[in-house]
């Protein structure tokens, strides 16, 4: 009897320890709307509900395009209230002339979802269907590309503009084996483990891509000095205020010492323009010089510092500076609404 007890005791004790392992590995996994895309130059993903509950940005209606319009009536989704998380992958294209530009985007939606009346809107949208592994593929031509949406549960969305259906296609697969907590892209296997815990909205890659031309990288068009293969690992974290981290990856030391060189200037030149502008305009209201303050104070926590060939960004974003934006869209957007002819944006 005391031996099956001991025998009962150590298999319980076995069991919580693996419980407590899978736990952890979990919490250490990328979430699994990241996991399931398919592989990629770049990964972008947001946690939208402690922004929501931080901003309060569904609380900012904007005036909607009409064909945006008829897909709120058709659907009843309204992304502001009910998109929870967002995972994007960006795909490098090989033509830049072609239909898709310089990048395709593949992307994996959660949150609250009506799938019938989902169902039905993309049926009257579709071009055609592929099923594939028991999932309804719906193509939609739009502006020349081929935008594929499958649904993959009843809180989960995916849609890829690819050139070809392999990319919606791995997202697919990648849901089948989602269990497995460390299932991912290449590049999430890679650099995942550089995001910081618990960042809300993170991104992972090159970041040239969206902004480079031929082998140089613009912003604004203006050059700067960076490999257009530099890869980038940003996050925004709710740590009792917002904290924002940017870790460059550069091919050495010597272009990470460079780099840091380039983010100094630029920062304290970011910090003179307040300065230059301050009381040269009148009619400044409370809410240009509200943002404007808390504009300061991002840029007055900026610190950079250099790692070997790794170069860390660290700031503080003030939670009224997005509170700010988000009510300047509403602003502008309502502008636009009312000067258009049509009342549309």
């Amino acid at each position: 009897m005391r031996r099956r007890t001991r025998n009962t005791f150590a298999i319980l004790l076995i069991a919580l320890a693996a419980l407590a392992v899978a736990v952890y590995l979990r919490k250490q996994a990328p979430p699994e709307a990241a996991r399931l895309l398919p592989e990629a130059d770049a990964i972008v993903y947001f946690n939208l509900k402690p922004l929501r509950a931080l901003t309060h940005f569904d609380q900012h209606p904007v005036p909607h395009s009409a064909d945006y319009q008829a897909f709120l009536d058709a659907t009843g989704i309204q992304f502001e209230r009910d998109l929870d998380e967002a995972a994007f992958a960006i795909h490098r294209m090989a033509d830049a002339n072609g239909p898709n530009g310089l990048v395709a985007y593949s992307e994996v939606f959660v949150g609250h979802f009506d799938g019938r009346r989902l169902t039905r809107y993309l049926a009257t949208q579709a071009a055609d269907t592929e099923n594939y592994a028991g999932h309804t593929i719906y193509r939609i031509p739009v502006d020349g590309r081929n935008v594929r949406v499958t649904i993959l549960g009843y809180d989960i969305v995916a849609v890829s503009n690819a050139p070809t259906p392999e990319q919606i296609h791995s997202i697919i697969d990648r849901h089948r084996a989602a269990a497995l907590p460390f299932s991912g892209s290449t590049l999430l296997a890679q650099h995942y483990p550089d995001v910081p815990l618990l960042a809300q909205v993170w991104g992972i890659g090159k970041i040239g891509l969206p902004f480079s031309a031929g082998h140089s990288l613009r912003l604004f068009g203006i050059p700067l000095p960076l490999p257009v293969d530099t890869t980038f690992v940003a996050s925004v974290r709710y740590l009792g205020s917002l904290r924002l981290r940017v870790e460059e990856i550069a091919p050495d030391e010597g272009a990470a010492h460079t780099s840091k060189q380039v983010a100094n200037v630029a920062i304290q030149i970011l910090r003179a323009i307040p300065d230059s502008g301050s009381g040269s305009t009148p009619g400044n209201n409370a809410s240009q010089n509200s943002m404007e303050a808390e504009m300061a104070t991002l840029l007055n926590t900026a610190t950079v510092q250099q790692r070997g060939n790794k170069v860390i960004l660290r700031a503080t974003i003030p939670v009224g500076l997005l509170e700010d934006l988000f009510a300047s869209k509403d602003t502008t957007a309502s502008a636009a609404g009312d000067a258009s002819p049509s009342g549309k944006p």
